[in-house]
């Protein structure tokens, strides 16, 4: 096997301006699959991570309306066993309203508000509040009843701060009560809604203040793998007390929108890959079949010594591996630095990256690898051609 490379070898640096370009055509490729390919990986994680990623992946309530969770304290316990749930926590939610004063000469007006009674430590897993408060040396979640956190909007619009107490009016069977309340933190989720409309506390706060007793709205769960969750849910269901009218629905049946873009962006990314690697071997397997015409003396010469047509053809089908691993190997150079300059680069206001993008060695390798096999494939047809040349013909004919 060794001649033939010899031969493969002196034949590509005989030429030494077709093999550059050669060369520069697979890197080219390469690259544009391997930054394609990651753009697209890390525009999906970011658009998975910005729409799921702060909230519950799959959610037991109750298949009545206006109905709760009695015993949620052991389905949690039950649902927090199953392989692939990274927690559970309950939430009670509530609705009430906060009386705001009107300017002089102006009526009082309120605003609506959803007042959250979570499992906080377990909660803060799933929505990242003490990572979200705008100023993290100067606030803490609320450990005390009646303390409560904020959104940024809330803060803004009604000119609250940490430390500042206001009243929220909740209705009972015969009128309104108000209960006082302690800003300990202001949190931005970077959505408006709830950053406008949220008032989180400890679940037993929120209990008392409405006085509901033990129960829960919902049991909220967050998995290891997002994308688990469609096998995850059956086991789930499953999980929970067979006359407890309860459902748990993941967040795919919730988000089909999202995930038919998301099916749609994968798709596209494997065509453009696709296109990128059958214009790889068209231009390798036309320049090879070029190459074996120029040199049908040579190939002639060496087959009248003695070289057998099998290792003729592998003559050509060496110069297609060394084609693609030299192109592999720039192209893949070429890609991480294009996926350098974009991250660093292209940026959003606050100095992050417009697509976080990261270097997936698994993908990376396998970029390479369809390289060089494609390569490889494109030099069969040149390699059979190669193969079929008789020597006296080729010699007598010059």
């Amino acid at each position: 096997m060794l001649l033939p490379f010899k031969i493969a070898l002196r034949f590509l640096k005989s030429s030494k301006g077709q093999t550059i370009l050669i060369t520069l055509g697979i890197a080219i490729g390469v690259s544009v699959q391997l930054f394609i390919g990651l753009l697209i990986q890390g525009l999906q994680a970011s658009l998975v991570d910005k729409t799921v990623g702060s909230t519950s992946h799959i959610t037991i309530s109750s298949a009545e309306t206006d109905k709760n969770i009695d015993n949620y304290a052991d389905i949690i316990q039950t649902v927090s066993a199953i392989d692939g749930i990274k927690v559970a926590s309950a939430s009670l939610d509530k609705t009430a309203f906060i009386v705001v004063e009107g300017a002089e000469g102006q009526n009082d007006s309120s605003e609506y508000i959803l007042v959250r009674g979570l499992t906080l430590d377990k909660a803060d897993t799933i929505y990242k509040f003490s990572d979200s408060f705008i100023d993290k040396s100067t606030m803490n979640m609320p450990s005390l009843p009646n303390e409560v956190i904020v959104g940024k909007e809330f803060s803004e619009t009604l000119g609250y701060t940490v430390g500042n107490q206001f009243e929220i009016s909740i209705a009972t069977r015969d009128s309104y009560k108000t209960e006082t309340v302690t800003i300990t933190g202001i949190f931005d989720l970077k959505v408006s809604s709830l950053n406008k409309t949220w008032v989180v506390s400890d679940i037993n706060t929120v209990q008392d203040l409405f006085d509901t007793g033990t129960i829960a709205s919902t049991i909220e769960i967050q998995l290891l793998d997002v994308f688990a969750s469609d096998t995850i849910l059956p086991e789930v269901t499953a999980a929970l007390p067979p006359a407890s009218l309860l459902r748990a629905v993941d967040w795919k049946a919730q988000n089909e929108s999202l995930l038919s873009g998301l099916n749609g962006q994968t798709i596209s990314s494997l065509m453009i890959q696709v296109f990128v690697v059958i214009s790889v071997v068209l231009s390798i397997a036309s320049v090879l079949i070029i190459s074996v015409i120029q040199r049908q003396k040579q190939i002639g010469i060496l087959k009248a010594m003695g070289i057998k047509d099998g290792m003729s053809s592998i003559i050509f089908l060496t110069q297609g591996f060394l084609l693609g691993l030299m192109g592999a190997i720039v192209g893949l150079l070429l890609g991480i630095l294009l996926i350098v300059a974009f991250t660093t680069f292209a940026l959003n206001p606050d100095g992050t990256p417009l697509i976080p993008m990261k270097l997936d060695p698994g993908f990376i390798a396998l970029s390479g690898a369809i390289a060089i096999t494609a390569s490889t494939l494109a030099s069969l047809l040149p390699a059979a051609k190669s193969k079929n040349l008789n020597p006296i013909e080729v010699i007598r004919n010059g």
